[in-house]
């Protein structure tokens, strides 16, 4: 049986990092109510992580990108994964075209190639709580990657995965 694969924004990285947050809830839901579940952290997640760690605007997130580093795969058991360079070109396209069509503002490149990338790795779904991505329409963002040959990855908050499984 192969893995559910739930792909994780930057932001749900640094919320994770907060004791108590509904990132913790989702991630703890999902381990108990999906067999086989594996959390993937993208290619363009792990260069904005690396990003804010060093050059953060502030203090407060430098400390929870940092440890968001340090915690990805020791302590909270997440994937990181990268493509190989045919499959960033194949990225590159369809975050183009997701940008082009107007699911994603064009300016939001990064936002883009993380929904690229998630779809391109099969992912079932996003956990973010950015308003970019969470702003697509889901049934566009179905079309747009159904004809890019890749997966459709349904973009979801951890606060609405946690009243979806919980009932809350």
């Amino acid at each position: 049986m192969r893995p559910t694969l739930v792909a994780v924004d930057t932001n749900f990285l640094l919320d994770l990092a907060v004791p108590k947050d509904k990132a913790n809830d989702a991630v703890a839901l999902f381990r108990r109510r999906v067999i086989g579940v594996e959390f993937i952290v993208l290619p363009t997640v792990l260069d904005e992580l690396a990003y804010i760690a060093q050059d953060g605007d502030t203090a407060a997130d430098r400390s929870l990108a940092q440890t968001a580093l340090q915690k990805l795969v020791r302590v909270w058991k997440f994937r990181p994964l990268d493509f190989i360079p045919v499959g960033h070109g194949i990225t590159e396209s369809i975050a183009r075209k997701l940008r082009g069509s107007g699911l994603i503002p064009e300016n939001e490149v990064n936002d883009s190639l993380i929904l690229a990338e998630a779809a391109l790795a099969n992912c079932a779904i996003l956990l973010t709580s950015d308003e970019h991505l969470r702003g697509a329409d889901p049934t566009l963002l179905s079309i747009a990657l159904k004809s890019s040959d890749v997966g459709v990855v349904v973009v979801r908050t951890p606060a609405e995965l946690v009243k979806q499984f919980s009932g809350r």
